[in-house]
């Protein structure tokens, strides 16, 4: 829909009488930045729309990108005897409140209405219009006769009560309708909006379904128009969720406006200019209400500005009162109206209510957009666009706390929103998991409160919930700013990036109790599914047995039995031979028709107790495949007992299989492009058998396969056209399956005589340093070299070299490095095989200290460094503590002051002091070290002796993270002493111990 959809509408220009005039208040509040941010409001835009279908029930589509999703809520009206599949949820939770979900959909429709080019321009058109269409078909689905429409499915309380995943709700979900005999005038009103509004989208791409939701507008219309009645009479249930505290006047005008725009039907104008005639007048002396905005209860603000343009266009003289009215209220969210004006945070919110305070916002922003767009006063267009523009970049991130408040969406975005799915809990419990198993991508939470401060908690429903009308208007002004400010901004390729999936099904065991001829097993078969979360109701487990011993004493399987003590629903059978050639055997526990889900305790897992019982002097459990690793007491999780769904494996290690796992997606791709070519490089992925290489002629894709079974770590596609962009991902591939793909890269062959022909790299590796050669390739203009740490992206280390060797003194002892060289001419480019080296120091004397070191546990990313150490006298003399020093290098990361404590120390907490020195130059991945020395109260250490835990801390004066992960003494893999050269000990002035970076 490329045209604007005015084109029914002539724009007229509208002198100054006809416009309010409006008054600037001095608040001394700053106003957050209206120019554009550092954003990039394409993948803004993406990620808001794709919330959308984290939020859909039904039997989701093919195309379903969200992986963690599945089919949800299939018995929807199965109560009355109506399909009532489909549709949204409405937020955190799994009620589907049709009004406030038509309010969302008439919204989104507007939207692409308004700005169908900021979508096109973000390559999200056809993924806006496909959750448009979502809800629209539910709407249809729900109109059942022309004076009947389900309203609502779910009760809110018994669903409210129950903390998990859509996927496997089991509670009631009664369904609710107006009719005739109970009408809902804003529910049906709002519903015609949503399907008119959208007819209007589809006009022109797809004018049957246009046709039909038209219909359904009308009868919906004259439903809601000649059955006078608010919804929440009828629909009770909702009253304490979505009350209809308006009425239904501003639905009737919004409604009416919606169908007026999609007929051009006078009718249709003139009824809901009769509405407006009924609205409120609290707003002073016949004036309408000003002190809000549009949201999932009042339409007033959007339909009076649908009204202002429509009677303007058509030269009406009641043109005038609605753009007064419309400006009263964009200028009370701005300039101020009437000596008042909405509350403005310290950091430049316009902050209108607690509960969702951002969601009032975008809808502001998103209506003052709209209008800015018409008026033609300069100074008010200007006023009004900068005012949506601030408040968006605020909701982006450009705020005091520097902070996103949408969800996997720029810097320290919310991790734990209100949200039942995406946090997957199998407990039935917000506090487990601990973290959402899952990114909700583009959902923007409630918000700040009037001072800008901000909780990220799970179970604070006011600040952290999301919902589909809180995204309404957030998706459409985000639309605009891309418009405004996103012309060279490029949605994620290859979104969303798969999740790393945990262990979804597996059994914990332990022995209950064992003798000389029985072993008896307590087992728990666990369903923690989250990818999506699935009903287990076919769920078995094997305990495998080797029963060479019995054979071996002249016995046979025959003389072994197998009892039950205690089940939950498991059938348990006697051992079934696996491999009789090496006497193995399998216990089925076989859970079928019970019901295993993630729906809290007594759900997620059931119990079984079983008893194998052998002949006397011939029994030993120590050879059973699935007896390792268990013990007595606490139950543990067993990769040796597989689970299996339906006969199908699902978990676990089938004895004599070696487990094979898909690789991971390979990395450093890079594209050079030559004459007719591009030639692809990558690092190797761990367990790739093979790669596939595939290509794309468009960002994002679809791809299709050029290369599979490439063995290498490059390939050159051949055969392409010079000047032309293609674009390219690999995946790694073995036994288990094909990998997620690789970033994607771009690659565009450019004319010319040849690329470099090839070239041979070898190397090796001294202290601090690597020593690089290769052979010279033919054509070749210049070399550069490049480097990469393991798993890690090549990056050029030196360019616009002539000569055939280079010495690479940033190289850091201890670490490996993957080496190539670029032949590079105006034809493109031509790599070398890759090298592996890594540099190592003359072997430092230990003298007579060694340092031993292990991680606190603080994680790559924490407020706190959490060293510990424990100094050892490896000489044969007692050594005095005050004259030993010990350095932790680290990279402070940011200017801020340190501060050091030691929490416990055997040596005695005063005896142990700690101070910050800056290493300069830098050093690699040191920039400062953490120096700590002993006071004489510490005593000497006796030879052989050792100091005992020293556990340190340090953090930044402004409880800041550090990020660990680049720091030269950190290792978290340590969680045990042992020795660590990359702490350094001095006796004195002599190092003792350790490498230095």
């Amino acid at each position: 829909m490329k045209g604007r959809w005015w084109r029914r509408v002539a724009m007229v220009t509208l002198s100054a009488g006809l416009l309010a005039g409006s008054f600037s208040m001095n608040t001394g509040l700053r106003q957050a930045d209206a120019a554009a941010g550092d954003h990039n409001y394409a993948e803004a835009l993406q990620k808001a729309i794709y919330f959308y279908e984290a939020q859909r029930s039904g039997p989701l589509p093919a195309n379903n990108r969200v992986e963690w999703r599945g089919d949800s809520g299939l018995q929807d009206g199965a109560d009355v005897g109506v399909d009532l599949t489909g549709g949204w949820y409405d937020a955190g939770d799994h009620v589907k409140f049709g009004f406030p979900m038509a309010a969302s959909a008439t919204m989104l429709a507007w939207s692409v209405v308004e700005y169908a080019d900021g979508y096109e321009q973000a390559g999200q058109l056809e993924e806006i219009k496909d959750n448009i269409r979502w809800a629209t078909d539910y709407f249809m689905k729900a109109h059942t006769k022309p004076n009947e429409l389900w309203g609502q499915v779910g009760g809110g309380n018994i669903d409210h009560a129950w903390w998990g995943p859509a996927e496997v709700m089991q509670m009631n979900r009664p369904s609710f309708k107006i009719d005739a005999s109970c009408p809902g005038s804003d529910l049906a009103a709002e519903t015609a909006a949503a399907l008119a509004a959208a007819s209007i989208v589809f006009a022109d791409d797809d004018p049957t379904y246009s046709a039909k939701m038209l219909q359904h507008a009308k009868e919906l219309y004259n439903f809601a128009d000649t059955y006078r009645g608010k919804y929440t009479d009828c629909i009770t249930d909702a009253a304490a969720f979505y009350n209809s505290w308006t009425g239904y006047e501003d639905e009737l005008a919004w409604g009416g406006a919606w169908l007026y725009l999609a007929t051009n039907d006078n009718a249709y104008l003139s009824k809901a200019m009769a509405a407006a005639d009924r609205w409120s007048t609290s707003g002073g002396s016949a004036n309408w209400p000003y002190t809000w905005t549009q949201g999932w209860d009042s339409k007033h603000y959007g339909a009076q500005i649908l009204l202002a343009r429509i009677t303007s266009s058509l030269n009406m003289p009641e043109a005038t009162k609605f753009i007064q009215s419309t400006e009263r209220n964009l200028d009370y969210w701005t300039v101020g109206t009437n000596g008042g004006r909405v509350t403005y945070t310290p950091g430049g919110l316009a902050w209108l209510d607690q509960w969702g305070s951002l969601r009032y916002t975008a809808n502001a922003a998103f209506i003052a957009f709209v209008y800015s767009d018409w008026v033609s006063d300069p100074v008010k267009k200007s006023r009004y666009q900068n005012f949506a523009t601030s408040q968006m970049n605020y909701i982006l991130g450009d705020n005091p706390r520097q902070s996103s408040y949408v969800v996997g969406y720029g810097k320290n975005p919310p991790q734990h929103p209100h949200h039942r799915t995406a946090h997957s809990s199998w407990m039935n419990n917000e506090d487990i998991p601990a973290n959402h198993r899952h990114i909700l991508y583009g959902a923007m939470v409630g918000g700040p409160n009037a001072s800008d401060q901000y909780t990220d908690d799970i179970s604070d429903y006011v600040s952290n919930e999301v919902a589909t009308d809180y995204n309404a208007g957030f998706t459409g002004a985000l639309a605009k700013m891309n418009l405004l400010y996103g012309q060279n901004h490029q949605p994620l390729a290859n979104f969303p990036a798969p999740e790393v999936k945990g262990d979804e099904y597996f059994v914990e065991a332990a022995v209950r109790s064992s003798g000389s001829n029985y072993t008896e097993i307590r087992a728990l078969l666990n369903n923690r599914s989250g990818w999506p979360a699935r009903m287990g109701d076919k769920l078995s487990f094997k305990y495998f047995l080797d029963l060479s011993e019995v054979y071996a004493a002249g016995r046979t399987v025959s003389d072994v039995q197998v009892t039950v003590s205690s089940t939950e629903g498991a059938t348990v059978s006697q051992p079934v031979v696996v491999d009789a050639a090496k006497r193995i055997y399998a216990v089925t526990a076989d859970f079928s028709n019970t019901k295993i889900y993630p729906g809290g305790e007594g759900n997620y897992r059931k119990e079984v107790q079983f008893r194998i019982t052998g002949p006397q002097g011939a029994w030993n459990p120590a050879n059973d495949p699935s007896y390792q690793n268990l013990t007595t007491g606490t139950p543990v999780k067993s990769a040796h007992i597989p689970v299996y769904d339906a006969g199908v494996k699902v978990y676990g290690q089938e004895p004599g299989v070696t487990p094979v796992t898909v690789p991971v997606a390979p990395t450093g791709v890079q594209a050079s492009p030559g004459n007719n070519q591009v030639t692809l490089s990558w690092t190797a992925s761990a367990g790739a058998v093979s790669y596939t290489v595939k290509r794309a002629e468009v960002s994002g894709g679809p791809y299709t396969t050029v290369a599979t079974g490439v063995n290498g770590l490059t390939y050159t596609n051949t055969g392409l056209t010079n000047g032309k962009a293609y674009y390219y991902v690999v995946t790694a591939v073995n036994a288990a399956g094909e990998s997620p793909a690789s970033v994607q890269v771009l690659g565009t062959p450019q004319a010319g005589s040849t690329v470099p022909g090839a070239l041979t790299l070898s190397g090796t590796a001294g202290n601090n340093q690597t020593v690089l050669s290769w052979t010279a390739a033919s054509g070749a203009a210049s070399y550069k070299v490049q480097r990469a740490a393991a798993n890690g992206t090549f990056a050029d280390v030196a360019t616009g070299l002539t000569v055939l060797t280079y010495t690479d003194t940033t190289a850091l002892n201890g670490t490996s490095y993957n080496y190539r060289v670029v032949a590079v001419n105006a034809s493109g480019q031509s790599l070398s095989n890759v090298v592996v080296l890594t540099p190592s120091g003359p072997p430092v004397s230990t003298g007579t200290l060694e340092v031993q070191y292990r991680s606190g546990g603080s994680g790559n990313s924490s407020n706190a460094v959490t060293p510990q150490f424990n100094v050892k006298n490896t000489g044969t003399q007692a050594i005095d503590l005050s004259t030993v020093k010990i350095r932790y290098y680290f990279t402070k990361d940011g200017t801020e002051d340190l501060t050091f404590w030691c929490d416990y120390a055997v040596v005695g907490t005063a005896n142990v002091q700690g101070k910050f020195v800056n290493v300069n130059p830098a050093k690699g991945t040191a920039d400062t070290y953490l120096e700590i020395s002993f006071t004489s109260g510490a005593g000497s250490l006796a030879a052989g002796a050792e100091t005992g835990v020293i556990q340190g801390r340090f953090s930044k004066n402004n409880w800041s993270n550090f990020d660990q992960s680049n720091d030269y003494s950190y290792d978290g893999s340590k969680t045990a002493f042992a020795a660590w050269n990359k702490v350094t000990a001095y006796q004195g002035s002599t190092q003792v111990w350790g490498l230095e970076p």
